[in-house]
């Protein structure tokens, strides 16, 4: 690890490290804020995940959530949406290829060289994070959009991994918009089975571990109704049994201006669980 960013931000650090990740075949850059009791004691993480086109700048100066990282002694780490460099694969269009990797572990080619978000968002990324920051095995996972879509599949395909999920504006059913079809089929083929894998909706019907959801959804985004659907979500956590507080926020739009409303809140959610 090369820390290549560092400020002062709320008593604490507000840092960007650069790597050679062996799982994705190049070199990657995470955020980390690392609060002010960092000097004290390791502390409990909380991994956020980005949407589409965003890198891991976006959450950490849009959101505002260092300041609740810092009151409630949480560590926030925020990797990069995708594979980068000049040997990876990309297309046109923003949401297929950098910057929209999907936090899957793509079968097909060209993708399958590089694209391995799971494995780097699920173990590589906090092993190293464990290894060389304060950092506790205590781990919490968000994120927007398509980031929302990685938390709530990466929480629901490993269970005992995280002690608490959330997501803004999350693509709930990606099988079933745009958006999710086209990444799916391009990444992982035309068998809708491998789908299933990797969409909320549908792995909430087999989950073993009942991991309380909470998910922020603004009933002015522009994709709502499009690409986003949380009442799929919603009919699929009740058809299940499962634990899921869907909050449908007035006036809000897709925006980091919805985020940083709300942020407070999921970190609070997570410090609680994260500390219990």
């Amino acid at each position: 690890m090369e820390r290549i960013e560092h400020r002062a931000c709320f008593g604490g650090w507000q840092d960007v490290y650069r790597h050679e990740s062996s799982v994705l075949g190049c070199t990657m850059a995470f955020a980390v804020y690392l609060p002010p009791q960092a000097d004290k004691r390791k502390l409990p993480v909380l991994y956020w995940l980005s949407g589409l086109t965003c890198n891991e700048q976006n959450f950490i100066t849009k959101a505002g959530a260092q300041r609740y990282a810092a009151e409630h002694g949480v560590i926030l780490v925020a990797p990069d949406t995708s594979p980068r460099g000049d040997d990876v694969a990309d297309a046109d269009g923003y949401d297929l290829g950098k910057g929209a990797g999907f936090y899957l572990n793509a079968t097909q080619q060209p993708w399958a060289a590089h694209y391995r978000m799971q494995d780097y968002i699920v173990d590589e990324l906090p092993a190293l994070v464990e290894a060389n920051l304060a950092a506790t095995g205590a781990r919490a996972i968000s994120g927007h959009s398509m980031g929302g879509h990685g938390a709530l599949t990466l929480a629901l395909k490993h269970p005992g991994r995280y002690r608490s999920v959330s997501a803004f504006s999350p693509i709930v059913a990606p099988s079933q918009v745009p958006w999710g079809e086209k990444a799916f089929a391009a990444y992982l083929g035309a068998d809708r089975a491998a789908w299933a894998q990797h969409d909320a909706v549908e792995l909430l019907k087999t989950a073993g571990e009942k991991l309380p959801l909470l998910v922020d959804q603004g009933d002015a985004d522009e994709f709502l109704h499009s690409q986003l659907k949380p009442e799929l979500l919603k009919a699929a956590a009740h058809a299940a049994g499962h634990p899921l507080v869907l909050r449908m926020q007035p006036g809000y739009d897709h925006s980091y201006y919805f985020i940083a409303s709300f942020i407070g809140d999921h970190i609070a959610h997570h410090a609680k669980a994260l500390q219990a």
